[in-house]
C-alpha cells in the first residue's frame, strides 16, 4: 500500500472517530438533560405528596423546592421554561431562571375591576 493510500485510510478512520465522539457527546447531553428534568420532577412530586399528606392548617415547606432549583441552576443547568435542562454558562446568568428563583412561592394577586 502506498503512503497516500495509508494517509487516506487514516484520515477516514479519524473522521469516523470524530463522528462517534460527537454522537457520544450528544447522547451524554441528552442524558444529563433528562436527569435534570427527572430530578426537578421528582422534587415537585415529593412536594405535592407532602402537600397531600400534610394536615390542614400546617405550613408546607416550599423552601426545599427553592433550594433544589438553586442547586440545579448553580450546577450549570437552566431551570426556566425557555431553555429547561440545557447547559448554561456558569459565568453568565439567565434572566428567565433568575426570575423563577426570585419569584418562587410568591403568589401574585389578581386585580379586580
Amino acid at each position: 500500500m502506498d503512503p497516500y493510500s495509508k494517509l487516506q485510510q487514516l484520515h477516514n478512520s479519524m473522521q469516523k472517530m470524530t463522528q462517534t465522539i460527537e454522537s457520544l457527546e450528544n447522547d451524554i447531553l441528552e442524558i444529563l438533560k433528562e436527569s435534570t428534568e427527572l430530578k426537578v420532577e421528582n422534587q415537585l412530586l415529593r412536594e405535592k405528596l407532602d402537600k397531600l399528606t400534610a394536615k390542614k392548617g400546617t405550613i408546607v415547606k416550599t423552601q426545599s423546592g427553592l433550594e433544589s432549583l438553586k442547586k440545579i441552576y448553580n450546577s450549570g443547568y437552566h431551570i426556566c421554561n425557555m431553555y429547561y435542562g440545557s447547559h448554561r454558562d456558569i459565568n453568565s446568568d439567565c434572566m428567565f431562571c433568575l426570575d423563577i428563583l426570585d419569584n418562587f412561592g410568591v403568589k401574585k394577586k389578581r386585580k379586580r375591576n
